[in-house]
């Protein structure tokens, strides 16, 4: 195999054959991961098969954490209904209320592995290319159809080469990256590519899940990067997990972080995005800190240090709802939850939390929210007339502290 990206590789592996962009491939499926919103609707169509088992408990893993815990009766007893289809069926990687984000816990527990692939009924399953597993998300009927079959069928997307060049400058995070690119190629910029990223080498392992999630705005089928020492250290990456020195790429883009400001996401539209300065008059209601692309420990520590010793704006509220249990327990360990109530946080059960506008901290008509998520349009988060801006957790912590938003290095 040769002249191959990152994603051709991969899907290259499983399917056992070389494949290159365009090319159809049936490829095994190493995990298959649904959660309580969507979990019923995968079942249906398991029962329209008239398929009873699962075809490989082992290679399924299920969460409830998009309303967690339940708002009504009705997601309670969908929820009932998930934890008992997950008894009958033997499957151990169940994940209940308070377990955390589908996603962070998919890669704290290792139930991805590099250069596999993994589908999920979540849109941000392309969080998992952070360690190089093909990760996407696909509608219940096709994730029913792998737990029945334990396969799925995917055309080998396109790549779209990303290297990022430099230094990011002080409280410029990934997050700024990602929104900067999305602002650059905008929300269909990547529709049903690779993005493929590079020049990662000094990021934290944290920050890197940002980069791959968000490739889900850019409209793009998986987001990838080629793992390197940082990633080593946790997982087990085959040799041949790399781009070839002579891959043939869509496109390249190329992008000098060290010129970047803190960007902004406006409402309506992820890709509505601005320098953070642009915006400095805009007064917010509340502040969520939380989301599979931001409410992991670095983002807490990074809220943490920027209002140590600080009250919250009188006025504005800071909602933090922790990716997962095991964030949630070193962020009380390290002191970073006691910083972050005493400056006047409230605290939220580990999960989806607000991000999709179900639970724990719905907007009203009218409301301004600063969010760490990944999207802002019209009724994500509550009301249609809400307003939703999007940035890094830094930026968050600035704006709770002022009650506008505000750029951290003018505090």
């Amino acid at each position: 195999m040769s002249q191959q990206t990152l994603a051709e590789k991969i899907l290259s592996h499983v399917s056992n054959r070389e494949v290159h962009a365009g090319d159809l491939a049936v490829v095994p499926v190493a995990r298959a991961m649904t959660v309580d919103s969507i979990a019923l609707s995968v079942m249906d169509v398991m029962k329209q098969l008239g398929c009873e088992r699962v075809h490989d408990p082992d290679k399924i893993a299920l969460f409830v954490d998009h309303v967690a815990p339940a708002s009504n009766v009705a997601t309670a007893d969908a929820q009932q209904k998930l934890r008992a289809f997950a008894e009958a069926q033997g499957i151990r990687a169940f994940y209940d209320v308070g377990s955390g984000i589908c996603h962070q816990v998919m890669i704290e527990e290792k139930l991805v592995t590099p250069g596999t692939v993994a589908v999920g009924s979540d849109s941000h399953s392309t969080a998992y290319g952070m360690v190089g597993t093909f990760g996407t998300g696909m509608g219940s009927t096709d994730v029913g159809l792998i737990f029945a079959t334990g396969k799925t069928w995917l055309r080998v997307p396109e790549t779209l080469r990303v290297d990022l060049r430099g230094k990011p400058r002080p409280y410029v995070m990934t997050k700024d990256i990602i929104l900067r690119i999305i602002r650059d190629l905008k929300v269909d910029g990547g529709t049903y590519k690779a993005m493929e990223y590079h020049g990662v080498e000094s990021f934290s392992f944290d920050s890197r899940f940002t980069l791959a999630s968000m490739s889900t705005e850019l409209g793009a089928k998986v987001g990838l990067i080629e793992p390197d020492e940082v990633i080593k250290k946790r997982f087990p990456v085959p040799d041949w997990l790399y781009s070839d020195a002579d891959a043939r790429y869509l496109r390249r883009i190329d992008l000098d972080v060290s010129t970047l400001d803190p960007q902004v996401a406006a409402p309506n539209s992820v890709d509505n995005v601005h320098d953070v300065g642009e915006l400095k008059s805009v007064h917010v209601d509340t502040v969520f800190l939380g989301s599979c692309t931001n409410a992991r420990l670095e983002d807490l520590q990074t809220v943490a240090r920027i209002v140590r010793g600080k009250r919250i704006a009188k006025g504005t509220r800071l909602m933090v709802t922790p990716a997962s249990r095991t964030v949630l327990m070193n962020a009380t360990n390290d002191g970073t939850l006691s910083t972050l109530l005493e400056f006047g946080a409230a605290l939220a059960t580990p999960g989806c939390g607000a991000c999709m506008g179900r639970s724990q901290g719905v907007l009203g008509a009218g409301e301004v929210c600063f969010s760490t998520g990944n999207r802002n349009f019209r009724g994500r988060m509550g009301s249609p007339e809400a307003k939703i801006y999007l940035g890094s957790p830094a930026v968050a912590a600035a704006t709770a502290l002022t009650g506008f938003i505000t750029d951290p290095s003018a505090l």
